[in-house]
Order: C-alpha cells, then structure tokens, then sequence
C-alpha cells in the first residue's frame, strides 16, 4: 500500500488502494462525463511556488505521538469528531494562512499511524483552532465515516490518500486513487463515501464517491515522464469525487520539485478521455472501506 514514513495510508486491501482498470462502466458513464464536461480538460490542481500569492495544493505535515494536543471547536461539531487535535499552532494551512479558501489542515500522526484533518480551519491566539468540521482517520483501520457524516471534505472521505505527492511521482508509481473535484453533483453518494453536498436530483449528475478512470486506450506516449506516472495511475486506479469545484480538478500536495510547465501537460487532457466505473462489486460491507 501507498505510505507516509512508516505509516500506510490505509491497508493495501482499501477501497483507495485497488486498481479499477478491470471493473465495468456506471451505466451513467457518458452522461456523468458531459454533465463534468467532456469538452473540459483534466487540471493539475497543485505545483510549485504561488499562484496568486497562495501555495498551489493542499498541504499535509506529519507530527511525533508527543506533540501537544489542543482544543478544536467545530461549526458541524454533530458530524465531527471531537478533540483534542495534536495541530501545532504553525500546521501549513490550505491557501497559506490570509487563504480565504477551503483552508485544508492535513496532520498525521507518524508514530501511531492516525490521520487528523480539518475543513475551514483557523488557529486561535492560545494556539487551538477553529474549524467548520474534523475527522480522524485511523491510517490502519479499513473504518469509514459514519453514515451521512461530513469530514474535512464533502463526500465525508479523508483527503490525503488522494492527494498526488511528487515523492510517489518521483519513484515512477502511484498506487492509489486520486482526488477530484466536479462542479455539479447530485444529491446522492456512493460507497465508500458518506455524504452529499447538493440539492440536485437528476441522474445525470454524479454523486459523491464515483469513481471514474482514463480509458485504457488513451495514448501517454507523448507525455513526459512524470506526467505518464499520473495518467498511468488514472487507468488503472481512477479518481474519486469528493468535492464541489471545478471540472476534472485533481488534488495534490505542494512542493518546490514540481516544474509548473510539465504539469501543464494534463491539460491536454479532455473529459472525453473519461469513463465513470460501476465499482459496486469491491464493496464487502458498507460501513468499510475494503475491498474485495
């Protein structure tokens, strides 16, 4: 499985960590694809330096099992986990701390394997923080979100197992499923996610937790190196919607060994490259995130 030092980030038989190259298509395929665009084109929504003077991705830091844990008061504290977070008053927050964003905060535990993150996240003058919502994540356990619960992202899922890291790019594989965003989606959500974010009810509108995947005849040849790593791990791991944005946005984390003007070349990508997979058949129990 994907790992973080010597954390996994979640067990190899997760839903996150099992190819889908193989699975059948949604029967809504073509149509969740034009109602994202097919037209549009896949986005690299992270890279290197500042785009409009705010770090490009979402961060993550890892802590030791000692660091000091502190009060959170949540605004959806009825669909958060409670605290205390060990979030040091200085964790790298989405957008850089004047964001005005999403305003991620991704911690994770290295010693006892426990992931922490917060949506609309603001640390206060004693050092606590302010969120709008939290959850943990146990990076051993195949648990999910309760039922209908929220987490630091709409689909209720946790955000740094779908994150590109340039390490994972770095080494020539990622094996695991991306993040990604969509502009429309329904109000609906399919397993492994817990939660919707919509009032829309047509069907041609994805719900959270779909799973889409590069189409296996899609050429990468004239792509970079790097860039190849990426859309090989789209064919055969896909990406998860768990968010409200723009269409075909892909999350990952920032860093200063990106090059800007290769990751460009995903946006040569369009939405037409995309099917929608029917990944029904991996789930064993519905309160779990593995997958059969």
């Amino acid at each position: 499985p994907p790992s973080l030092g010597d954390c996994t980030l979640f067990p190899a038989n997760n839903v996150w960590n099992t190819p889908v190259d193989t699975l059948p298509l949604d029967s809504n395929s073509e149509a969740y694809v034009q109602t994202i665009g097919a037209g549009k084109y896949l986005h690299p929504d992270f890279g290197s330096g500042l785009y409009e003077g705010q770090p490009i991705g979402i961060p993550y830091t890892t802590i030791p099992g000692s660091q000091k844990r502190v009060a959170v008061s949540f605004t959806v504290a009825e669909e958060s986990d409670p605290g205390p977070y060990p979030i040091p008053p200085d964790a790298p927050v989405e957008g850089g701390p004047d964001s005005r964003g999403d305003r991620h905060v991704l911690v994770v535990d290295r010693d006892g394997c426990v992931l922490y993150e917060l949506f609309s996240a603001y640390v206060q003058p004693d050092g606590s923080w302010r969120a709008y919502s939290g959850a943990v994540f146990d990076l051993k356990s195949n648990g999910l979100r309760p039922e209908t619960w929220t987490s630091a992202d709409a689909a209720g899922l946790p955000i740094l197992p779908g994150l590109v890291r340039y390490d994972e790019v770095a080494a020539g594989e990622i094996n695991h499923a991306l993040r990604f965003t969509a502009p429309q989606t329904r109000r609906a959500y399919v397993w492994p996610a817990r939660h919707y974010a919509s009032s829309l009810t047509g069907s041609q509108y994805p719900p959270m937790g779909q799973r889409f995947r590069l189409k296996a005849g899609y050429d990468v040849s004239g792509f970079s190196p790097q860039v190849q790593v990426i859309l090989r791990t789209l064919k055969k791991y896909g990406m998860i919607l768990a968010d409200n944005g723009s269409s075909w946005y892909i999350s990952g984390a920032p860093d200063e060994r990106w090059d800007n003007d290769v990751l460009r070349e995903l946006k040569r990508v369009p939405g037409s490259a995309f099917e929608a997979v029917d990944s029904s058949a991996l789930m064993i129990k519905r309160d779990s995130g593995q997958a059969r």
